[in-house]
């Protein structure tokens, strides 16, 4: 697990290592968490993205989402069936 802080941090973790799972989180700003998907898919096909904090908004990069207010237990079961699935899941 690492953690990245801003978009450039993301962007240098993506040089640095291949991830199995990216998480964008509600700090990101709304811009950041529509444009970096595509940078998480340029840089590592394979990679599955999470969105946190969206308005249920479709996005073809994305491969969960988690709209504003949902708990801290939403997002784990999201992530624990992403992961358990090893190919993303439906919204």
């Amino acid at each position: 697990m690492d953690t990245a802080v801003g978009r450039k941090g993301v962007e240098e973790a993506l040089r640095r290592d291949a991830f199995d799972l990216v998480v964008l989180g509600p700090t990101l700003s709304k811009n950041d968490r529509h444009h970096l998907p595509y940078m998480v898919k340029k840089f590592h096909q394979g990679t599955r993205v999470l969105v946190m904090h969206t308005d249920g908004e479709r996005h073809p990069y994305v491969d969960a989402n988690l709209e504003t207010g949902r708990s801290i237990d939403a997002l784990l079961e999201k992530i624990s069936g992403m992961l358990a699935a090893g190919h993303g899941i439906s919204r």
